[in-house]
């Protein structure tokens, strides 16, 4: 029973907030609908939050080099019918979900453009960039001025396709377009409504579709938990929001223990995460990467991220994964994967080179000789029989489940 928890597990910040819930009820029950639906309200407190969005529309400069590793954007993307039923809607609107306030539609006849949408929310740092897809598409159906539930489907068709093309090597900014129009568009009770009923369906889907996904990261953190214990070391590799996130909770929930950080070349995101896990107070041993062997007989777990989750259940994350994943199987250590359902992608890579390249530069700080040809892949597959579990916000899976949960994904 440990190794599948039930699909209810997106109730679970729910039922811990459920106080919380209640009391936000009561105090807005107790304010005039015309304060709560207040215009100028909602426009101040936007212009607020998004004071500092408005910096010059990220772009792809080199398409031969993964757009994901110029800017250093988040990786994420997927969703179920089933999942969302079981999720209540969240009370009030979280911060992250008012767009960014140069991202209005219809601005003096400006056209929209569903990748300058995409980009503007890719600049909150803690908004993953399949989430902010979500968004985009969500404000290319409010801006639409079709008038037929055809029309409006080939546009947002095209603004998926859009979005997929501006960096083909994301998996989860795939996965997440890919999901957003299975979920959002395939309803035949659609059929039977009046267009403008029809498109305020939609919009309220998308709006749906856009806020579990935000609260995956946190549901994550929550089911990991029981599997962390006091005096454990685990062993990150690279920068994870979603790992962060897991040991966050743990810190905050009081546990103690320990996290050895490898150095995550080229890019040293583990230099990153080793400093947000000290704001936090938490014992951080920072390795070069080459040291993962030498100490992996102190590790009691490994926790990593991923970019993609496969249909074998093996996932596709920062490169060096697969190695630390070797390692700790030889030394029966656990290897944990954290990752957000809307990462899960209809690839079946047979080898590492059987999937899209994802380059970056790398710089060794010295001169390269010309002819000396350099490894730029940006990431690794990991095969399923090195993976112990999965923490996702379907519920805890082993890798051999997977495959089940892709298929009803897509289906």
């Amino acid at each position: 029973m440990w190794y599948r928890c039930n699909r209810s597990a997106s109730f679970i910040l729910d039922t811990q907030q459920q106080l919380r819930d209640d009391a936000v009820a009561a105090a807005a029950a107790q304010i005039p609908e015309s304060r709560l639906l207040s215009p100028a309200t909602t426009a101040t407190a936007t212009a607020t939050h998004n004071s500092s969005s408005m910096a010059e529309t990220l772009q792809n400069p080199n398409p031969n080099v993964s757009a994901y590793y110029q800017t250093r954007a988040a990786h994420h993307g997927v969703v179920t019918s089933d999942w969302l039923a079981q999720a209540q809607a969240a009370v009030g609107r979280h911060p992250d979900d008012l767009p960014p306030e140069n991202s209005k539609a219809g601005d003096f006849g400006k056209a929209f453009s569903v990748v300058d949408e995409f980009n503007n929310w890719r600049k909150q740092p803690d908004l993953a960039e399949a989430v902010a897809a979500i968004r985009a598409l969500a404000s290319v159906i409010r801006s639409s001025e079709a008038t037929t539930m055809m029309e409006l489907e080939i546009e947002l068709k095209k603004a998926s396709d859009s979005l997929k093309s501006w960096d083909t090597t994301s998996i989860s900014l795939t996965a997440g377009c890919d999901l957003f129009m299975r979920y959002v568009t395939r309803t035949s009770a659609l059929e039977y409504e009046d267009f403008t009923s029809a498109k305020s369906r939609l919009i309220e889907r998308a709006e749906k579709f856009g806020e579990i996904s935000y609260k995956a990261r946190k549901i994550i953190a929550m089911l990991s938990q029981e599997f962390i214990f006091d005096g454990c070391t685990i062993l990150v590799h690279g920068f994870s929001r979603v790992v962060l996130e897991v040991l966050k909770t743990a810190a905050q929930s009081r546990k103690l223990f320990r996290v050895l950080c490898t150095e995550g070349r080229p890019d040293r995101t583990g230099l990153r995460l080793s400093n947000e896990l000290t704001k936090l107070d938490v014992p951080v041993k920072l390795l070069i990467d080459s040291a993962v062997a030498y100490s992996m007989d102190e590790v009691d777990m490994v926790f990593v991220g991923a970019d993609g989750v496969v249909e074998s259940g093996g996932i596709i994350n920062m490169m060096g994964t697969y190695q630390i994943a070797l390692v700790a199987h030889s030394m029966n250590k656990p290897v944990y994967v954290a990752a957000e359902s809307y990462k899960f992608a209809r690839l079946y890579p047979l080898d590492q080179k059987d999937m899209a390249p994802a380059l970056r530069p790398i710089d060794f700080g010295v001169p390269i000789p010309s002819k000396v040809e350099v490894e730029t892949s940006a990431r690794d597959y990991t095969p399923p029989q090195y993976l112990t579990l999965l923490f996702t916000d379907l519920g805890v899976l082993t890798p051999s489940v997977v495959s089940d949960e892709l298929i009803q994904l897509y289906l």
